[in-house]
């Protein structure tokens, strides 16, 4: 990765490259993933769910992205630095550019929004104050409660052709690449070689452009789930358990 920071213009170029992206959190979290030259770093709203203890993402605020996006910034990293704007913060075009601003002036160089050609819009309106975008298609973690649950989307013909509209949608309105989440593999190749920005896949098999995965799921810490797409299973936590336990046998060592 190059010493110097990676700009937006560097994302777009990734297409075809098979790169990687990660979540982050915190301060420390931000350090270790920086070094591993890792170029798009992503706080995620899945820190409802891995730091903030909520069932989904939809509960996760406007103050509570800009808290832990502070803290990330704060690590200075050479990645590429975007942040989800969080379920409900952009309902009208004035409450989009409002999140972003926000969120932007935090630390952010581009705000994630999860949807179409129903939020294009909106779009237009964060690019027109100058601000960077990147699309998330496929399943929308923030539409979970509506729709039931978590399923792979593009099984059927209606979902396929919807999915490579709202991708070429995103592109147009200048999106500098977009998030391919549970979406049919062969469907996510074809919506990737439909555009021309980077697609970034998470369960969406390796035909997209990238990967991104939430950073604790990869390294076996979140609480509680890892989903069945993450393929590396380290038993960190077990690592961490035991590490804590030899300190409480230690205490009574002079």
């Amino acid at each position: 990765m190059a010493d110097e920071k990676i700009t937006a213009e560097q994302i777009r170029k990734l297409k075809g490259t098979s790169f990687p992206a990660l979540t982050a959190y915190d301060f420390a979290m931000a350090k270790l993933v920086d070094e591993c030259d890792v170029p798009l770093m992503l706080v995620g709203d899945s820190l409802g769910m891995v730091v903030l203890g909520y069932p989904d993402t939809t509960h996760v605020t406007v103050d509570e992205m800009v808290h832990h996006l502070r803290a990330v910034a704060r690590a200075e990293p050479k990645a590429f630095l975007a942040a989800d704007m969080p379920a409900g913060s952009y309902e009208t075009d004035e409450q989009a550019l409002l999140t972003a601003k926000r969120l932007v002036e935090a630390g952010a160089q581009a705000v994630k929004a999860e949807g179409g050609r129903e939020i294009i819009g909106r779009l237009n309106c964060i690019r027109a104050a100058g601000f960077e975008f990147i699309g998330h298609l496929g399943m929308l973690p923030q539409r979970v409660r509506e729709e039931g649950g978590y399923r792979v989307k593009g099984k059927v013909e209606r979902e396929r052709q919807d999915l490579i509209a709202d991708a070429k949608a995103l592109e147009e309105a200048g999106a500098i690449g977009m998030v391919l989440e549970l979406v049919k593999p062969d469907v996510a190749r074809e919506v990737t070689s439909a555009v021309t920005v980077p697609t970034i896949g998470i369960g969406a098999g390796s035909g997209c452009d990238g990967q991104i995965l939430v950073t604790t799921d990869l390294l076996g810490t979140s609480p509680d789930y890892i989903p069945k797409h993450v393929k590396i299973r380290p038993d960190l936590t077990s690592r961490m358990k035991e590490i804590i336990h030899q300190w409480k046998g230690s205490l009574g060592d002079a």
